[in-house]
């Protein structure tokens, strides 16, 4: 199936299923950065694929995955969480991460919520007057869990958006990272020295302790910002299928994210995407793949344009 959301003439993104059968999504930049936000949050929480598809089927239903200012009575946000109701304050809410992490704080507490109807699941936490409307969106959300978390490669793509932007650059995105993520996602200030880096990476308070890694011959340092890819821990987390998993989690994220941070260029596992081209170009790169052996597994190499 195909839902198509949006249609305001901005870049658009599209998810497809990784089995082969034509299902995919069609969405917006912005609907893009909030649900890699939605997703991050819960992998980071160890929360499992199930929990993400809940959590962004909950959001497409109640704001269209859209972080909007209004709704009914005090609700706002992408979940409609409301202050008066104990969600937190105005300002808590309209921050994404903080959004997502306490809807996933409550899911967590839902009794068996793996194994329940993805609709059960999402009213038993929101507790909203229409239980039944997010059993509409679960076919769209289970297509961006499984892109978002990384078990389907390749699947998520975007158009990107040309031209610089305010919040764009490598330092707006080591902030997102550690926003979406957490400190552990990028290497300490403390590691990088010890490698004998000693490249700024002056930003927000929390990207602060983040790195940057060491540049190609084509591309200067001050736009390369390279995460490693580390799996969870516990038994298979060290799995080639685990890493790449891992490594696909952060390649989309930063696919969904191009158009606000201004990425102009995301590498993994031997694949490339880049700005510009038609949404579905995940490629092999001009060097002929050579980064896609298990050495090549070990980082997400993202470009930014400025």
């Amino acid at each position: 199936m195909q839902y198509l959301t949006g249609g305001n003439g901005a870049p658009r993104c599209e998810v497809v299923s990784g089995k082969g059968d034509g299902a995919s999504y069609e969405f917006t930049p912005e609907q893009a950065a909030n649900a890699a936000t939605i997703s991050a949050v819960g992998t980071s929480r160890g929360m499992p694929e199930r929990a993400v598809a809940i959590a962004l089927a909950t959001a497409l239903q109640e704001s269209g995955l859209r972080n909007i200012t209004h709704g009914d009575r005090d609700s706002l946000g992408l979940f409609q969480q409301r202050p008066s109701q104990g969600w937190g304050t105005e300002e808590q809410i309209m921050d994404p991460a903080y959004a997502a992490g306490e809807f996933y704080k409550h899911l967590a507490k839902v009794p068996d919520y793996t194994r329940l109807p993805l609709t059960v699941a999402a009213q038993r936490v929101q507790r909203s007057g229409f239980p039944d409307a997010y059993a509409k969106h679960e076919p769209d959300a289970t297509l961006l869990a499984a892109a978002l978390t990384g078990r389907a490669a390749a699947t998520l793509t975007c158009e990107g958006r040309p031209g610089a932007t305010p919040n764009g650059g490598p330092d707006a995105v080591r902030a997102a990272l550690v926003r979406d993520f957490g400190r552990g996602v990028l290497p300490s200030a403390a590691t990088q020295m010890r490698a004998g880096d000693s490249t700024s990476t002056a930003g927000s308070p929390d990207a602060a302790s983040a790195t940057a890694a060491a540049p190609s011959p084509t591309t200067p340092a001050a736009h390369d910002v390279t995460v490693p890819v580390r799996p969870g821990t516990g038994s298979g987390a060290d799995s080639e299928a685990s890493v790449r998993r891992r490594g696909w989690e952060l390649a989309h994220w930063a696919v969904a994210n191009s158009s606000e941070l201004h990425i102009e260029r995301v590498t993994y596992a031997g694949r490339e995407w880049v700005a510009g081209g038609r949404a579905g170009a995940w490629r092999t790169p001009a060097d002929g793949g050579a980064g896609g052996g298990r050495t090549g597994l070990s980082h997400v190499r993202i470009v930014t344009g400025q």
